[in-house]
């Protein structure tokens, strides 16, 4: 079995706190270092991971305050 990609892990633990409601709509996700020492990897890991959940609608980017949580969740 193989190992997923480090940025895979890091998405799917973040996922995991969306849908289990430890992150809500609307919730900061922690800084990109804070992510990054929490998960062990470089920063370029835990980018690729917010653009892959950004890219499924999990996350937005707004300028100036930081990656939150979508509004709405794809199903």
């Amino acid at each position: 079995m193989a190992v997923a990609p480090q940025w895979e892990q890091v998405a799917d633990d973040i996922q995991v706190q969306v849908e289990s409601g430890r992150l809500r709509p609307g919730d900061r996700l922690p800084p990109t270092d804070q992510l990054r020492e929490q998960h062990r990897v470089a920063t370029s890991v835990v980018r690729q991971a917010i653009l892959m959940l950004r890219a499924e609608g999990v996350v937005r980017c707004v300028p100036g305050v930081g990656v939150l949580v979508a509004g709405s969740q794809p199903v």
